[in-house]
């Protein structure tokens, strides 16, 4: 599997704001698809729905299949409340054959969000074996979030692709992040308004760097 999978230091960060950005920045580099293969709270919440219209995205560009669970709590909880239990060899058999396909995996809550009774989302990014983009906030706080975040996943001898930050640029707490994760911030995406696809179109290729996903 090819492609890179986006998580963040907490919900609601971005992850689905930087996903669609991905999506515009790497169009037409070949096939290229957005898959969220977790959502809870899908009466809520619809990020398939988000990225298809803040990526501008075709119906080729998605693939909307995966677990879908009404209550918005952790997918663990979700599930049990919904008497199922997620398995991750049955969710990655959905994509079947993807050869020559770049992959924009988009990460439900944190990294070490359940899934199961014994698994988290870090073991379903071992699973799938892409490297990681951290989406963090840019303000008070993020240091903290972020580090904990790349410690984890460095633990797991995961590969981190970088970190994107989201808000109003601070210079030192990128650097904090730079210098103590020792990971790259690639992006400091500021608050897009409007948030529509063309201005988020327009800052992914002024600002995302085409070597990113290779």
């Amino acid at each position: 599997m090819k492609g890179i999978f986006v998580t963040g230091t907490d919900t609601g960060v971005g992850k689905t704001v930087a996903a669609a950005a991905l999506m515009h920045r790497y169009r037409g580099v070949g096939p290229l698809r957005y898959w969220k293969p977790i959502q809870t709270g899908i009466e809520i919440d619809d990020d398939t729905t988000t990225v298809r219209r803040l990526g501008a995205c075709s119906d080729e560009e998605l693939f909307d299949q995966g677990v879908r669970l009404q209550k918005p709590v952790s997918p663990h909880l979700a599930a049990h409340l919904a008497g199922q239990r997620i398995d991750l060899a049955e969710l990655l058999r959905l994509i079947g054959d993807n050869a020559g396909t770049t992959w924009i995996v988009e990460g439900a809550g944190g990294l070490l969000v359940p899934i199961n009774e014994t698994q988290t989302m870090a073991d379903w990014i071992a699973y799938l074996a892409l490297p990681v983009l951290v989406v963090a906030r840019s303000g008070l706080g993020t240091i903290n979030h972020t580090l904990l975040t790349l410690e984890a996943l460095q633990a797991r001898s995961l590969r981190v692709a970088g970190v994107m930050m989201i808000g109003e640029p601070n210079a030192d707490n990128r650097a904090a992040i730079e210098k103590y994760g020792h990971v790259p911030v690639v992006a400091e995406m500021p608050f897009l308004r409007p948030l529509d696809p063309g201005l988020l179109g327009a800052w992914s290729v002024a600002h995302l760097d085409a070597e990113f996903l290779q």
